[in-house]
């Protein structure tokens, strides 16, 4: 096979390219924000430990220009799974500050070393994609929403058993007041003083996947009345606005937003337009895709249709802003000729991988080795369900949960293991028992045996009720 000459590596996904903070990143490698699965499931999430560091330190070992953690969620109330990385409430003690200062050491590596990565903590709100059980609240506690609409009731093709496995997860969310906004506004700035106290050198805001700031930014989920419907921007731009005020001039500001949350191109690419000419957010990440419709979670040679082309029409846009934001792009890059064609096709300023920062941490190591052009990085896993389960009535979110637990328990493995490579003979059934069947952190103390036992038990059950998995 060809291989690559030296001046792919030199003239573009090797090149640096300097952000509108004045930040600079080595090169154009991104690995993006994946959901790590790691925290303490007795207490509901909590603070980064030591599977987060060992899991990063993978990765900084390797020259990513830029590394960005899974979500940390700014309310311990809206949770994913349980085991979410938290801001917490008051970060004033340095034993509070530490472990995120930990992390932020893990992600930029040797103390000594030049070009390190910038470490970005990402920020997020569940809204009212947070579940029953595992969500963080009491039972029948709902969660919080910008209107009173469940996940799912938007969805046209969901049939029976889709409507009853959302019925089941997620509740009718509460609508906000205006102070339940300004609480919100507030726990993004305190989660971006987090990571300027911790470190890190910028954060991103999470307006994608049907989050808390995707369901303000779509019109099927934010019918409010008042100035957060007539401006489903207004939340967002408050909390950049304050988050900018708030940290230094050179703190880097991202955002991820969400292609497959708007009816049609023109409103998205408004949005960006709007949210470039701000000249406050530094990057803005595209992605798709809700647990109503998962894009996200789907093929890679399908995300990268999806994403490219409207990334490419993104990129045109920003383009005459003043400060105009890096675009990057991520989905579906699986070769190096799909990320030299990227940047070369002007489809992005930024390279985002994820899934193949799993199955290869040393990805930039590997490319700078001068690997084949058209071959992929690593072979994707083979998940395919048993015949007898084909069978089972079509449900949404089904096949993308297959798949989100596998890569989540090889995120474990990287982090638990000295093992840099996933363990492909557990397919997909053993990834959804795998996940949820961890015990975690809290089981360096025997005396909470039982009780994770419980819970783990208890989640297993929830599992099976949400259609093999929730992701």
């Amino acid at each position: 096979m060809d291989s690559m000459p030296m001046s792919y590596h030199e003239d573009a996904v090797f090149s640096s390219i300097t952000l509108p903070c004045g930040r600079a990143l080595p090169n154009r490698l991104v690995k993006v924000a994946l959901y790590e699965h790691l925290g303490g499931l007795l207490v509901f999430g909590g603070p980064p430990n030591k599977y987060h560091l060992r899991l990063y330190s993978k990765w900084s070992m390797h020259d990513w220009g830029m590394i960005i953690t899974g979500n940390v969620q700014v309310s311990p109330q809206h949770l994913c799974l349980a085991r979410d990385v938290v801001v917490p409430r008051h970060f004033r003690s340095e034993s509070t500050l530490q472990p995120f200062k930990k992390w932020a050491d893990a992600i930029h590596g040797d103390a000594q070393r030049q070009n390190k990565p910038l470490a970005i903590m990402q920020l997020s709100h569940a809204g009212r994609q947070s579940p029953n059980a595992v969500g963080g609240r009491f039972p029948f506690v709902p969660p919080l929403g910008p209107s009173r609409l469940r996940l799912g009731s938007s969805a046209k093709d969901g049939g029976f058993w889709s409507t009853l496995l959302h019925r089941l997860m997620f509740q009718v969310p509460r609508p906000m007041s205006l102070a339940e906004i300004d609480e919100v506004v507030q726990a993004f700035v305190r989660g971006a003083n987090l990571a300027v106290q911790a470190g890190f050198d910028g954060v991103q805001l999470h307006g994608a996947h049907g989050y808390l700031l995707a369901q303000f930014m779509s019109a099927k989920s934010n019918k409010r009345t008042d100035s957060y419907g007539e401006d489903p921007l207004r939340l967002l731009h408050r909390i950049v606005v304050d988050t900018r005020a708030a940290v230094p001039d050179d703190f880097v500001l991202g955002l991820k937003i969400n292609s497959a949350d708007y009816e049609g191109e023109s409103r998205a690419l408004e949005h960006i337009r709007i949210i470039a000419e701000w000249g406050l957010v530094d990057f803005i990440e595209i992605s798709g895709g809700d647990y109503e419709k998962p894009d996200f979670l789907a093929s890679p040679s399908t995300r990268q249709t999806i994403f490219a082309a409207f990334a490419s029409q993104a990129l045109k846009t920003v383009s005459t802003s003043p400060r105009p934001p890096l675009i990057l792009l991520t989905g579906g890059l699986t070769t190096p000729a799909q990320l030299q064609t990227a940047l070369s096709s002007q489809h992005a300023d930024l390279l985002g991988l994820g899934r193949a920062a799993v199955l290869r941490p040393d990805l930039p190591s590997l490319l700078k080795r001068n690997c084949s052009v058209e071959t992929a990085f690593a072979s994707p896993p083979d998940l395919r369900l048993p015949s007898i389960l084909s069978r089972m009535p079509r449900i949404r979110l089904l096949g993308a949960g297959t798949v989100m637990a596998w890569y989540v328990v090889a995120l474990r493995r990287l982090a638990s293991t000295e093992f840099s490579v996933p363990d492909y003979d557990i397919g997909a059934l053993g990834g959804i028992w795998w996940m949820w069947a961890w015990l975690g952190p809290e089981m360096s103390e025997p005396r909470v045996l039982v009780g994770a036992g419980l819970i783990v038990v208890a989640a297993l059950v929830f599992a099976a009720a949400a259609g093999i998995g929730f992701l």
